[in-house]
């Protein structure tokens, strides 16, 4: 699955196209490395995004094409 779409589903973002800037600006890296919208995510990636003056890194445990809100929180564990 896409990363934009990723962070979309798993609500670590709240819209596709916000994910998509995030990206693009450079502010998202998996394994510690900084990747475009379309890298392919995978179970055991952990993702780093920075929000300004904070930062969120989070493991991904699951990758299902739509999930609901209550569900997405089992997508990705908080490290």
């Amino acid at each position: 699955m896409r990363l934009d779409k990723y962070l979309k589903v798993s609500r670590l973002i709240k819209r596709r196209t916000v994910a998509n800037e995030a990206c693009d600006a450079g502010r998202v890296s998996v394994n510690d490395k900084v990747v475009k919208a379309s890298y392919d995510v995978k179970v055991g990636d952990v993702i780093e995004i920075a929000f300004g003056n904070k930062t969120v890194k989070a493991e991904v445990l699951l990758i299902t094409e739509s999930t609901k809100k209550e569900d997405a929180k089992e997508m990705f564990r908080y490290l």
